[in-house]
C-alpha cells in the first residue's frame, strides 16, 4: 500500500538523498501517542498540590516493579538496576524502594531552597510541590561492564525520566526535566555521597491554566 505523504519537511534532506515517506501514526491506535504528543516542559507551575497516590504513581513509572520477577518500568543493562529515586517535598527528602513501592524517610525539613540553589538558582525547583532526583551507582554496574558502566547509567537515567515525564502528563501534571545543576550540591541535598552520579532533577507540579 502506497504511504501517505508527509508534506514539507522542516529541515532540508541531504543533497541526493532518495526519501521513503512514512505512514502518519494513528493517534487513535493507543493512548501512548496522546501522551507522546501532549508532553511539554513546564517551568511555571500552577497552584495545586500533587497527592500521595499521584507521587506514587510517578515513581512507578520511574522504577516499579512490573513483574513477578522484579522486572522495573525502565529497561536496565543486565537488569541490575543502579538507579535511585529520591523525592523532595516540603517534609523532607524521601528514598522510593521500589520493591516495597514504598518511601522512607532520608532527611528532615523543607529542602527544595536547597535544591533550586544547587541547580543554579532554578525557581521551579522551589517552587515544585515535589522534585524527583534520579541518581545511579555505577559501581553497581561495572563488576559486569567495566568502563561503561557509567554510560550505561546515563542511558538508564533518560528511560526513568521520559517514564516520569509521561505519567505526569497522563495525570494531567506539569512537569520538566532539568540537568544543569552542581553535582556534589544536589547529592548533599539528598544526603547521598561518594559513588552516587546526581544525572537528573523532575520537578512537578500543578498545570497552570492556559498552559499548552
Amino acid at each position: 500500500m502506497r504511504a501517505r505523504s508527509l508534506g514539507r519537511a522542516r529541515a532540508p534532506a541531504p543533497s541526493g538523498a532518495r526519501l521513503e515517506p512514512l505512514p502518519r501514526p494513528d493517534p487513535r491506535a493507543t493512548p501512548l501517542h496522546g501522551l507522546i504528543v501532549s508532553r511539554r516542559s513546564h517551568r511555571e507551575l500552577g497552584r495545586g498540590v500533587v497527592t500521595l497516590a499521584e507521587a506514587g504513581a510517578l515513581l512507578w513509572a520511574g522504577q516499579g516493579i512490573t513483574s513477578a520477577g522484579g522486572a522495573r518500568a525502565a529497561p536496565s543493562a543486565g537488569a541490575l538496576y543502579p538507579i535511585t529515586l529520591t523525592l523532595v517535598d516540603a517534609r523532607g527528602v524521601w528514598r522510593y524502594f521500589p520493591a516495597a513501592h514504598a518511601l522512607s524517610p532520608a532527611g528532615a525539613g523543607d529542602r527544595r531552597a536547597r535544591l533550586a540553589s544547587a541547580a543554579l538558582g532554578q525557581e521551579c525547583l522551589g517552587e515544585a510541590p515535589l522534585t524527583i532526583a534520579v541518581t545511579a551507582r555505577p559501581a553497581v554496574l561495572s563488576a559486569r561492564y567495566g568502563e561503561r558502566a557509567e554510560r550505561y547509567c546515563t542511558l538508564e537515567a533518560g528511560h526513568v525520566a521520559q517514564n516520569v515525564l509521561l505519567m505526569a502528563t497522563a495525570l494531567g501534571l506539569a512537569a520538566v526535566p532539568i540537568g544543569a545543576f552542581d553535582d556534589e550540591a544536589v547529592l548533599a541535598v539528598l544526603g547521598l555521597g561518594a559513588g552516587h552520579l546526581a544525572l537528573y532533577l523532575l520537578p512537578v507540579g500543578a498545570r497552570r491554566a492556559g498552559a499548552e
